[in-house]
């Protein structure tokens, strides 16, 4: 067997760790040209000028009695949420009032002259959906005569050992699936040192001198051929890029929240996206998959340094992919977003909690990058991306702080007896006043900036015969905007409550660990259901009693927040659904271009896993009850490294002690806790004794 598996010869690179406070020296210098500055000149005008008025108004409201202390804390807060909603509708902008971007050249006819690594980091995730989307893109790939210049690589990072066995097997399918098309690598890490960023890092420094790129994926992940190539063309004829992001779209998610993500970002995000990619120009940034790297600029730039201290704040950079684009970028490289380049996918969280898990995880990396945003060298909109991705949690907070001082304002207008004589007995009393009219005006021209990039994103939908057609209609897409906008706003008063204790915690020193990534809908029961959220729902009824005890009309201007919050246990229950997301669709409401015409590789990759043998019994089970299958199986297996003299692995010990004690193959399996089904599913040795308990049961049972 191979020292690491199933892997080609060892191609190394050295990735040598970056140095955050000191400069790369010589690096070329490259300046955005005029598309990029015409966009970034829209974009600070226009956020300048929406936070001026806002700002102005905002006064205005408190100022005609005199601003007191806590009117100009509320006025200080509302100022910074007021420039993030103002910042993020300016780049909107950016881009639509910007030239079009320069479009990607067409699928080359040409054979490639690169070779590129299709990368698959995975951590226990659904194998055989992995290896159905890998086979058929290197199934697409060769329909178009280009699988020559593309090899597969599994990282696998996966701890738990049903994971591992269902991996492994997936693996060998695959090869299988693709033998004479494409190679297929595998190797698993058995200590995921670093997480992801270790992972690919890992890959980088053994294998990454075969090749020129790596297109990075996620487990859920999916590109047409035409796409990829695309991409490869462009780094191929323009040597000083070194990253091309493309703008995946979300699909195949069946849940209500999950329909909900894909309608927005099919119908707003390209909105969003493209002003993006307006102002950054060459200064873009890395979302960690779906994206095409020049290895080697990637080895040279971006090997990074564990942070110092420990997490949540130091430890191993968690969002790992801002920094790398920034570090890019930093050593004279161009990183850019390909917004022309579409057929290329990912998947939604399915529900509201799935994506607070993940959330936790993203708020911890993002706020990471307070420690790297001063780095030296960067680019100024590197240091934007990392500002965004901090304020992207930070807001939450912030908006909280802001409803909190808002209603003390209330009550104290309600219930404190004002002072309408100071103490320098001036001859006219200080009246305390509220402008409630500029409030409003306020309040609706706030509205109006947040949904400035829904509303375009929904013109553009309906004045395009190929979106509108891909929608439903001009009908459906509004009706849609409307129900997205309306469930959204529901929604956010719970992601306000959730994203800020992902804050506290973070700043408690809490770590969130690496949990993997669900990514298929589940009723959650009600009881867990109500453990999550049942501070959300005392707050939202403590919110409603105050505003109400205050005044009607407080409440009313609080009633999304309040209703959102009292109903976060039914919501978040909602939102898993499958049963309501397909009743929308049959309404013809969130829909997407890839419901009412299935992409072919989408298609294929359907019949790929339809087509799979695959086992619904234990695992472990499965391997010791089938010789065929541990054939394939240990010839795929990454081998364990040898202990060091002395050193014993105290879960193989005791797992063996298990196996040698029990009776039969179930009583062994009941027997071993997650550890140990690890440490034995990594060991053939170990798999071979749970075969032989197999065979004794079969046997016993045909003799009697």
């Amino acid at each position: 067997m191979r020292p690491f598996g199933p892997m080609p010869p060892l191609s190394r690179l050295d990735v040598p760790q970056q140095d955050f406070a000191r400069a790369p020296e010589g690096t070329p210098t490259l300046k955005n040209g005029y598309a990029t500055r015409h966009a970034r000149l829209i974009a600070m005008l226009s956020a300048a000028g929406l936070f001026a008025y806002g700002l102005y108004e905002m006064i205005a409201v408190v100022s005609a009695g005199g601003i007191t202390p806590l009117e100009a804390v509320m006025v200080f807060f509302f100022a910074i949420t007021f420039a993030w909603i103002a910042a993020s509708t300016s780049f909107a902008l950016a881009g639509l009032l910007s030239p079009p971007a320069t479009p990607s050249p067409p699928v080359p006819d040409q054979p490639l002259r690169s070779r590129t690594a299709i990368v698959m980091p995975i951590y226990n995730e659904d194998a055989d959906m992995v290896a159905a989307s890998l086979q058929a893109m290197g199934e697409d790939l060769a329909r178009i005569g280009q699988a020559h210049a593309f090899e597969i690589f599994v990282l696998s990072d996966s701890n738990q050992g049903d994971c591992l066995v269902r991996e492994t097997l997936a693996m060998e399918r695959l090869a299988a699936g693709l033998a004479g098309i494409m190679p297929v690598w595998y190797r698993r890490r058995p200590i995921n040192h670093a997480k992801k960023a270790g992972n690919i890092e890992d890959f980088v420094s053994r294998w990454g001198g075969r090749y020129d790129f790596m297109l990075v994926l996620d487990a859920d992940s999916l590109m047409e051929a035409e796409a990829v190539l695309r991409m490869a063309a462009r780094l191929e004829a323009e040597a000083d890029l070194a990253l091309l992001q493309s703008v995946p779209r979300l699909f195949d998610g069946n849940t209500l929240f999950a329909r909900l993500q894909q309608f927005a970002s099919a119908v707003y995000g390209p909105v969003v996206a493209g002003g993006m990619a307006a102002w950054s120009g060459s200064d873009g940034n890395y979302w960690g998959h779906n994206a095409l790297i020049r290895i080697r600029a990637f080895a040279a730039s971006c090997g990074l340094p564990p942070l110092p201290g420990k997490p949540p704040f130091g430890g191993p950079v968690l969002s790992h992919d801002f920094v790398e684009a920034a570090l890019l970028r930093r050593a004279g490289y161009r990183v850019e977003m390909a917004t022309d380049i579409e057929d290329t996918w990912e998947e939604s969280p399915p529900s509201l909690i799935a994506t607070a898990i993940r959330d936790r995880r993203w708020a911890q990396g993002n706020l990471q990058h307070s420690k790297i945003i001063g780095a030296k060298g960067l680019a100024t909109a590197s240091r934007l991306h990392f500002l965004i991705g901090i304020m992207s949690y930070l807001a939450s907070p912030l908006w909280l702080i802001l409803i909190l001082v808002g209603l003390v304002l209330a009550v104290q207008a309600r219930f404190v007896t004002p002072v309408y004589f100071g103490e320098d007995y001036q001859l006219f009393p200080n009246w305390p006043v509220f402008d409630a009219e500029r409030m409003l005006a306020l309040f609706l021209f706030t509205l109006f900036v947040l949904f400035v990039p829904k509303f375009a994103g929904m013109l553009r939908a309906i004045f395009s015969r190929r979106l509108r057609r891909g929608h439903g209609g001009a009908a459906a897409i509004a009706a849609s905007t409307v129900l997205e906008i309306l469930l959204s706003t529901l929604y956010a008063p719970i992601m306000m409550l959730l994203q800020t204790r992902h804050v506290w915690d973070v700043l408690r020193q809490r770590d969130s660990g690496w949990s993997p990534q669900g990514r298929r809908g589940a009723h959650e029961a009600w009881g867990a259901l109500w453990k999550t959220h049942r501070g959300h729902a005392a707050f939202g009824l403590v919110l409603a009693a105050v505003a109400a005890l205050v005044s009607p009309a407080i409440l009313a201007w609080l009633s999304p927040i309040v209703l959102g919050l009292v109903l976060a246990p039914v919501l978040s229950r909602w939102s898993a659904s499958e049963k309501i997301g397909l009743r929308l669709a049959r309404m013809r409401l969130l829909l997407i271009p890839e419901e009412l015409v299935r992409p072919g590789i989408a298609g294929r990759r359907d019949e790929i896993l339809e087509a799979q043998p695959g086992f619904e019994q234990d695992a472990l089970a499965a391997l010791a009850s089938s010789a065929e299958l541990r054939q394939a199986y240990e010839a795929w297996l990454t081998p364990p490294p040898p202990n060091e003299r002395g050193d014993a692995d105290r879960y193989l010990l005791s797992a063996g002690k298990k196996i040698g004690d029990a009776h039969d193959l179930a009583e062994a399996l009941a027997w071993l806790d997650e550890h140990e089904r690890l440490a034995v599913a990594a060991h053939p040795a170990e798999v071979e004794r749970l075969a032989a308990l197999a065979a004794r049961a079969a046997r016993e049972e045909r003799a009697a």
